[in-house]
């Protein structure tokens, strides 16, 4: 169920987007259509069905490439404060936390709108390994940032 309203709602955003960028070209003299005119030529040609086909099938496979697990080598307990701080610094706020996972969503209204409310972000740990699940381009941001935090600490160990 999650798979499915993760695509309608993908789904729904892509037709914002192209209803808005259609207004916009409208607004500057861009095209000679109304609004209406430029849905008919969507829905009774060949082009504006192929792109039609493409936006739904995009939609269709959008929550199995956009959403990710990922790892970082580390342990959620000795490292607790440098995830939540790596997670500060992309925007995000610890929201729950148990003994095994860690739940962070998006600091602010506009972060979470651009992802659309699949803002969560789930740490747990898996062996050696720190594991990231949630939306991708968060998710590949914040494995960033913690290895880079991890590798600093692990330079400042060896320092020592």
């Amino acid at each position: 169920m999650r798979y499915f309203i993760r695509s309608v709602k993908f789904l729904i955003a892509l037709f914002v987007i192209y209803l808005a960028a259609v207004w916009i070209m409208i607004e500057a003299g861009a095209s000679m259509l109304t609004m209406r005119e430029t849905l008919q030529v969507l829905v009774h040609t060949t082009r504006g069905i192929v792109l039609l086909v493409a936006i739904v099938a995009w939609a269709a496979i959008y929550p199995r490439v956009g959403f990710v697990s990922r790892r970082v080598e580390g342990d959620m307990t000795d490292d607790r404060e440098k995830i939540i701080r790596a997670f500060i610094s992309a925007g995000y706020v610890l929201k729950s936390e148990d003994g095994e996972q860690m739940h962070f969503r998006a600091a602010g209204l506009f972060h979470k709108l651009r992802l659309l409310f699949e803002d969560e972000i789930t740490v747990s740990q898996y062996g050696q390994w720190i594991v990231l699940d949630g939306i991708r381009r968060s998710v590949a941001d914040v494995q960033m940032r913690l290895k880079t935090g991890l590798n600093s600490r692990d330079d400042e160990e060896q320092k020592k």
